[in-house]
Formats: structure tokens, C-alpha cells, sequence
């Protein structure tokens, strides 16, 4: 077995190796998005890209950095140890050697989870069991008690990782996920997770200032991305982080890296714009733009998605710029449905629905950019709309794709693409 490459714990100067895991499809947003929050350090640096997340390093409070700003980071994860294992015997004496009592204490609850890809392992969940039992072996060979385990609301989340080879044992700094910004109250019935919405926009490239509008926005939640965005507010303003709670923890340098960015003038012209089908799901995303501490016009609308116009003109655009960006993710079956009627089978609807949406994108967003996002692959055949683009992700485990559409009139149908020879 190779020798481990572990990382006691260490003064504030010594560099650390974080895995920032993404939405899969999101790789290349989060490294350049990292990039710029890294401008703001001198030790933060950007690494690698794997499928599902970025490598980097930093000192600890670059964790803290990046904790607060990233928009599109699952987690923040600090590596603790990566060696070679053959068994779970390995898994086990690399994760008792490690100083988990200068990070944390007795008194804290942990939880353990355990991811794989190619490992020759027969149970993950006894793996989780060998690093859970190790951890605990540690604290009570030192202080005669133990950590309690607590899955639901842990202190601190201990990760593995295991390859056909290696194994990487990480410490959460971030506690829940980072798409839990703290400002959510209420949300539909399947609500795109906010780094995901965060990462959509990124790729489709909309900037603060350019004109977003979503049709159906639902709870709000790519709505509340973009005007978080232009208000300056950090993603992980509103939230606590589990590295809040680690031994020797820096209060006086989070509070400055909290106070060190200062929010945006307040925009005197709308730019953001949304609506939807559901006047329940209107007050719903008004309350989460609340909440997210929102404090300008976003005008919201309750119209059926094929009704809708342009919400504004566009001014002074640079030369190549689209008039507008409209970025949405339509719903699935019965939401289209809420002022249908119920005897029509839902393949029916959904067909009238993306026809009359089509017609609506042609005849009066000549000039926009359009990205849906969806899990049916074959939307752009019921838009009869020829995509400029189509980019993958995964939402979850469900395969995605976000659909490009440049609403130039006359060559974006599919029928129209060539003309016949006389």
C-alpha cells in the first residue's frame, strides 16, 4: 500500500487541498467561477476539473471564500488524508491516524458518507461503518468517550472516496449543502436546486444589467440567482457553515471576509422579469425574493407562458447582444396544465402547449436568446425550433440538456431551413 498523503491540522498559513463538487456539466462554470473568487485571495488557487466537481487549494479561509461566494459548489470539502487501499482494513488505519481531535471535539455529532466509482469494494455501506467506527476508536483512545452519530442535523460530515485504487478521506467545512442558502421558505413541487440554477445562468451568459426574463418561474428560484447577483449579495449570506464550529475557528477573519464585500447600487430600472401560470406560485417567488433579501422592483406577472410578451425594449445594447435572455425551466405535465382541461391526456397538452409557446417565441422575440432546461429530450422537436445549442447536465441522476434557441426571424424552423428548388 502506497504511503498516505494526510494533512494534520495546521496554523492558518498552511495550504490545504479542497474538492468543490458540482452538478455534473457544471465543471467548467465552477472553475471559472472559483478563478474570480481566487482574485479576492492570494492562495486560493484553481487545479483540476473531474467529472463532478473541481480541485483547488487555499489556506483556511480560503474555505471560508468559498463558502460564502460560490454560487455553483455543492460543498467545500478539505481533504484529510488520500492513499492506496486493498481492503477495508486500509480504510480503517488511514482514517484512525488522523487528528480528528484538533478539528473537532467529543462532543460533536458526526455523520459519514461514502461515494465510489470503479471500487472493488463489496458494501459501501461497511465502509462507512469502518471510518465511522475509526473516528470514534480515536476519540475514545484519547478521551474515553465517543462522538455520536447524528445523520440528520451532523456538526461535522466526514467524506470518502474511493476509486479502483485510492481512497480520499475529506472534512465538510460547508455542513448542509450549499444550494440551502437559508432563504427559502417554500417551494413547487420540484424546485431547481439553486447551484444549478446559479450554474444555468452562468453558461447561458447573462450578466447583471442584461434583461432575464423567465416565463415560468415557479418559486423563483432562477430569479433569485439573478437578482442576487446583481444586488452584490454573497450566495452564502443568509447561512452557517460548519467550519463555524471548528476548534481554533477564526471568528474575526470570517466577520471580515463577511463585511468585505459590499452589496451593489440598487438598480433604478427593472431588468429582471418573471411570470407564471400559478398566482399561488407568484406569491411564493415574491416571498423567496424576500427572504433573499431582494430589495428592488422584480416584477412578477401570473399569465399562461404562450401569452407572454417581452417585458421591456432594449436599450443601448452592444453591438452582437441579444435583445434579451430567456432562461426557464418549464414544468412537467400537470403544471401545464393548471387552467386545462382534465380530460385532455397530458401528451395532448403538453403538444397544444409547446405549439402555442413556439408561436409565441417566434412572432415576438425576434432577437432573444432562449435556453430552456429540460429533462425531455426531444423538446425541440414539439417547439419545431432548430437549437443553436444544446449543453448536458445532470439534474440529480436525471440526464438533462439546456437548449439554446436564437430567436432570429425566418431561420429557426426546423420546415423552413432550405428552401426547395423551383
Amino acid at each position: 500500500m502506497s504511503q498516505a498523503n494526510s494533512q494534520a491540522h495546521s496554523p492558518a498559513n498552511i495550504s490545504h487541498s479542497y474538492f468543490c463538487p458540482c452538478p455534473r456539466g457544471l465543471e467548467a462554470a465552477l472553475a471559472e467561477e472559483i478563478g474570480e473568487i481566487a482574485l479576492h485571495s492570494k492562495t486560493l488557487k484553481v487545479h483540476n476539473q473531474v467529472p463532478g466537481g473541481v480541485h483547488c487549494s487555499g489556506q483556511l479561509t480560503d474555505a471560508y471564500l468559498l463558502n460564502l461566494h460560490s454560487r455553483i459548489a455543492s460543498r467545500v470539502l478539505m481533504r484529510m488524508a488520500h492513499a492506496g487501499y486493498l481492503n477495508e482494513n486500509d480504510i480503517y488505519d488511514l482514517t484512525l491516524a488522523q487528528p480528528w481531535e484538533d478539528w473537532f471535539g467529543v462532543d460533536h455529532t458526526i455523520r459519514v458518507d461514502v461515494t465510489a466509482v470503479k471500487s472493488p469494494v463489496k458494501s459501501l455501506e461497511f465502509i462507512t461503518l469502518k471510518i465511522k467506527d475509526a473516528i470514534c476508536d480515536r476519540f475514545r483512545d484519547q478521551f474515553g468517550k465517543r462522538p455520536s452519530v447524528d445523520t440528520g442535523a451532523p456538526d461535522m460530515r466526514i467524506v470518502g472516496f474511493l476509486d479502483a485504487r485510492n481512497f480520499t478521506l475529506y472534512l465538510d467545512t460547508s455542513g448542509e449543502a450549499l444550494f440551502k442558502r437559508g432563504w427559502r421558505d417554500e417551494t413547487g413541487d420540484a424546485p431547481l436546486r439553486e447551484n444549478l440554477a446559479a450554474g444555468l445562468l452562468r453558461v447561458s451568459g447573462w450578466k447583471p444589467g442584461m434583461t432575464l426574463f423567465d416565463p415560468m418561474c415557479g418559486s423563483g428560484t432562477i430569479l433569485a440567482e439573478a437578482a442576487q447577483m446583481l444586488a452584490g449579495i454573497p450566495a452564502g449570506a443568509r447561512r452557517r457553515f460548519a467550519f463555524e464550529k471548528f476548534h481554533d475557528f477564526d471568528s474575526a477573519q470570517w466577520l471580515a471576509i463577511k463585511t468585505g464585500f459590499k452589496p451593489n447600487p440598487l438598480p433604478t430600472t427593472p431588468t429582471i422579469f418573471g411570470s407564471d401560470i400559478s398566482g399561488d406560485m407568484i406569491a411564493i417567488a415574491r416571498d423567496n425574493l424576500r427572504n433573499a433579501g431582494i430589495m428592488f422592483e422584480l416584477p412578477l406577472k401570473q399569465i399562461e407562458a404562450q401569452e407572454v410578451k417581452p417585458p421591456r425594449e432594449a436599450i443601448d445594447l452592444p453591438e452582437g447582444a441579444p435583445a434579451g435572455i430567456m432562461l426557464t425551466n418549464p414544468p412537467y405535465g400537470e403544471r401545464i396544465g393548471v387552467r386545462g382541461d382534465s380530460t385532455v391526456p397530458a401528451d395532448d397538452m403538453a403538444a397544444a402547449f409547446y405549439s402555442a409557446f413556439s408561436t409565441t417565441l417566434k412572432q415576438r422575440f425576434a432577437g432573444w436568446q432562449v435556453f430552456l432546461f429540460t429533462a425531455d429530450l426531444g423538446l425541440p422537436k414539439l417547439l419545431r425550433l432548430k437549437e443553436a445549442r444544446k449543453t448536458p447536465f445532470f439534474n440529480g441522476a436525471l440526464e438533462c440538456r439546456l437548449f439554446r434557441f436564437d430567436m432570429v426571424a425566418g431561420f429557426n424552423r426546423r420546415e423552413e431551413a432550405k428552401p426547395k428548388p423551383v
